[in-house]
C-alpha cells in the first residue's frame, strides 16, 4: 500500500495541527488538505496521477465536501481516463472553450440582424423593421443560424400571423425582412443560406392614388402657402418626376446633370432603386426649373437633413400640406404624388407601358400594369374620334 504526503494548501492547519501521512488503498489516488469551501475547518482535495505518452499527469478531481468526492470515485475517474472512456479535465476544458468560441463566432439570425442594421440608413423604415424583428422574428428564430431554419416553422409563422388578423401586406413585410437578413449574411459569406423558398402571402396592393385637375391645383397652392419650402419642393419634384421618398432624401447635387438633362437615381447604400442598379431618368423642364431655384448649401444633398446630413424623414409638413389642400386622409405625401405622375402620363395616351416602366424605374413590367387601364381609356377616347368623324359624314348623307 503506497503512502502519500498530504500538503496543506495555503498554509492552513489540519484539525490536529500537524502534517499528516495518508494511506489510500487505490493506485494513483491521493489527497491534499485544504481549507473547506462553504464551511469551517479543512477538507480533503483528491488528485489522481497517470501516465500519458510517457509523461506523468497529475489532475485534481474533486473536494471531499464541496464535490462529495471519495477515494473510490477518484479511482473510477482515473480508470475511465486511462481506458479512454473519459477525457482528462484539461481536454474537457479545451473542448468547452472551443465550443464557446464556436458559439460566439457563429452567425445567428440575431447577430446577422445587428450586422444588417449597420448597413441600413437610420430612418423611419429601419425603425419599422426593428419593430417587426423584435415583435415577430426574434423570439422564434433569433438564436438559430439560417441553416437551422426549417420550412415548416417559417410556414407556421406565416399561418399564425394571418390567423392573428395581421394583414397579408404586414405578414409579407415581416417575411421579407427575414429573407433580407438571411440574404445579407449569405452574400457577405457570414453564413450558409437556406435550402427552401420563404413563401409570402399574396397581396392585392394595387392602390393607386390620383388627383383631378382641381385637386392638383389645390395641392400646388397649399405647397406655395406653406412655410416649409424644402418639403414643398420635394413634393413638387415627386409630382414632376415620380421619384420615391428615399430617392429624394438621397439626392445629391452631383446626381444632377443639367447639361445632358438627366437625374441619377441612386438607391439606399448604393444598391440602386428598390435594391436594383443605379438608373437615370430624364430631367423635364418643370423639374429643371424647380432644381435650379433651390439654393445650394455646404451639404452635398439637395434636400439636406439635420447638420447637412442625409434626411431621414419628411416631418409633419407633408401631412399638413395635404390637409390644407383638402386631399383625402389616406393620400400619401410622396408616394401618392408618384402615382399621380404615372397616372397622368398613362392617361395622356402619349406614353407606352415600356417607357412608363423606365420612367418609374420599375424592375418588371408587372409593376407598371396597374396604370395600363388609364392608357386603354386614352386609346378608347382617341379611337372614339372615328365615331364623330363618320357620324358627321353619315348625317350629311342622310340630309342630302
Amino acid at each position: 500500500m503506497k503512502k502519500y504526503k498530504a500538503v496543506r494548501k495555503e498554509k492552513v492547519k489540519t484539525k490536529s495541527g500537524k502534517k499528516e501521512v495518508v494511506e489510500i488503498p487505490y493506485t494513483g489516488v491521493f489527497y491534499r488538505i485544504g481549507k473547506r469551501i462553504g464551511g469551517n475547518g479543512d477538507e480533503k482535495i483528491y488528485y489522481i496521477t497517470y501516465k500519458k505518452n510517457g509523461k506523468k499527469i497529475e489532475e485534481r478531481v474533486g473536494r471531499q465536501y464541496a464535490d462529495r468526492m471519495t477515494p473510490a470515485q477518484a479511482s473510477n475517474i482515473r480508470s475511465a481516463i486511462i481506458e479512454g472512456r473519459r477525457l482528462p479535465k484539461k481536454e474537457i476544458k479545451k473542448l468547452e472553450e472551443e465550443k464557446k468560441k464556436a458559439e460566439t463566432d457563429k452567425y445567428t439570425i440575431d447577430k446577422l440582424w445587428e450586422e444588417y442594421k449597420l448597413n441600413r440608413t437610420p430612418n423611419k423604415g429601419l425603425d419599422t423593421d426593428s419593430g417587426r424583428y423584435n415583435n415577430y422574428l426574434k423570439k422564434k428564430f433569433g438564436g438559430k443560424e439560417p441553416k437551422e431554419l426549417v420550412k415548416k416553422d417559417v410556414d407556421q409563422l406565416r399561418i399564425d400571423l394571418l390567423n392573428d388578423d395581421k394583414s397579408p401586406q404586414t405578414v409579407k413585410h415581416i417575411l421579407n425582412l427575414l429573407t433580407w437578413i438571411i440574404n445579407y449574411g449569405f452574400k457577405n459569406n457570414l453564413c450558409e443560406g437556406i435550402s427552401f423558398h420563404i413563401q409570402k402571402p399574396t397581396v392585392n396592393n394595387e392602390k393607386t392614388e390620383d388627383l383631378n385637375q382641381a385637386e392638383t391645383e389645390s395641392l400646388l397652392s397649399a405647397i406655395e402657402a406653406d412655410s416649409n419650402i424644402a418639403v414643398g419642393n420635394m413634393m413638387k419634384l415627386s409630382l414632376y418626376t415620380g421619384m420615391r421618398r428615399g430617392e429624394l432624401f438621397r439626392l445629391k447635387w452631383k446626381d444632377l446633370n443639367f447639361e445632358t438633362g438627366f437625374i441619377w437615381i441612386r438607391g439606399e447604400a448604393g444598391r440602386g432603386p428598390k435594391g436594383g442598379k443605379d438608373q437615370k431618368i430624364p430631367m423635364n423642364n418643370m423639374a429643371r426649373k424647380l432644381l435650379l431655384s433651390i439654393r445650394k448649401t455646404r451639404s452635398p444633398y439637395v434636400f439636406p437633413g439635420r447638420d447637412g446630413g442625409e434626411r431621414t424623414k419628411l416631418g409633419d409638413a407633408g401631412r399638413r400640406i395635404l390637409d390644407n389642400a383638402g386631399l383625402p386622409k389616406d393620400f400619401r405625401p410622396t408616394h401618392g404624388l408618384r402615382h399621380v405622375y404615372a397616372s397622368n402620363l398613362a392617361s395622356s395616351g402619349e406614353v407606352d407601358m415600356y417607357v412608363l416602366q423606365k420612367l418609374m424605374t420599375h424592375k418588371s413590367p408587372q409593376m407598371t400594369q396597374r396604370y395600363a387601364h388609364l392608357r386603354d381609356d386614352a386609346l378608347k377616347k382617341a379611337a372614339s374620334q372615328i365615331d364623330i368623324i363618320f357620324g358627321q359624314i353619315e348625317d350629311k348623307d342622310k340630309k342630302e
